[in-house]
Protein backbone atom coordinates (compact mmCIF):
# COMPACT_ATOMS: atom_id res chain seq x y z
CA UNK A 1 0.00 0.00 0.00
CA UNK A 2 1.41 3.71 -1.00
CA UNK A 3 2.13 6.37 1.19
CA UNK A 4 -1.34 8.19 -0.37
CA UNK A 5 -4.21 9.87 0.88
CA UNK A 6 -7.62 8.10 0.28
CA UNK A 7 -9.54 11.38 -0.48
CA UNK A 8 -7.55 13.84 -2.22
CA UNK A 9 -4.55 11.59 -3.46
CA UNK A 10 -1.71 13.28 -2.02
CA UNK A 11 1.32 11.86 -1.87
CA UNK A 12 4.90 12.44 -1.15
CA UNK A 13 6.84 15.13 -3.27
CA UNK A 14 10.60 14.80 -3.85
CA UNK A 15 13.58 17.44 -4.40
CA UNK A 16 16.97 18.42 -3.42
CA UNK A 17 18.30 19.23 0.46
CA UNK A 18 20.91 22.14 0.16
CA UNK A 19 23.86 22.16 2.20
CA UNK A 20 25.19 25.73 3.30
CA UNK A 21 28.27 24.41 0.96
CA UNK A 22 25.70 23.80 -1.51
CA UNK A 23 25.80 19.87 -1.48
CA UNK A 24 22.80 18.53 -2.76
CA UNK A 25 21.09 15.20 -1.09
CA UNK A 26 17.57 13.69 -2.66
CA UNK A 27 14.92 13.82 -0.16
CA UNK A 28 11.20 13.57 0.38
CA UNK A 29 8.26 15.70 1.59
CA UNK A 30 5.93 13.31 3.22
CA UNK A 31 2.29 14.30 3.90
CA UNK A 32 0.85 13.96 7.54
CA UNK A 33 -1.47 10.76 6.84
CA UNK A 34 -3.19 8.88 9.58
CA UNK A 35 -5.01 6.02 10.29
CA UNK A 36 -8.47 6.97 10.87
CA UNK A 37 -12.03 5.33 11.53
CA UNK A 38 -14.24 6.57 8.46
CA UNK A 39 -18.27 6.01 8.07
CA UNK A 40 -18.52 4.48 4.57
CA UNK A 41 -22.27 4.07 4.02
CA UNK A 42 -23.27 2.12 7.23
CA UNK A 43 -20.54 0.79 8.25
CA UNK A 44 -17.30 1.94 9.22
CA UNK A 45 -14.02 1.49 7.98
CA UNK A 46 -10.08 2.60 8.71
CA UNK A 47 -8.77 4.64 5.99
CA UNK A 48 -5.35 6.34 5.34
CA UNK A 49 -6.54 10.48 5.26
CA UNK A 50 -3.99 13.56 5.44
CA UNK A 51 -4.58 16.02 8.02
CA UNK A 52 -5.93 18.52 5.84
CA UNK A 53 -8.66 16.52 4.69
CA UNK A 54 -9.85 15.82 8.11
CA UNK A 55 -9.53 19.45 9.24
CA UNK A 56 -11.43 20.22 5.85
CA UNK A 57 -14.36 17.99 6.90
CA UNK A 58 -14.15 15.86 3.63
CA UNK A 59 -14.36 12.73 6.13
CA UNK A 60 -17.04 11.84 8.31
CA UNK A 61 -15.30 9.80 11.64
CA UNK A 62 -16.89 7.53 13.27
Amino acid sequence: MSYRCEICQKEPSFGKQVTFSHKRSSRRWNPNIQKVRVKHGSNTRKARVCTSCIRAGKVEKA
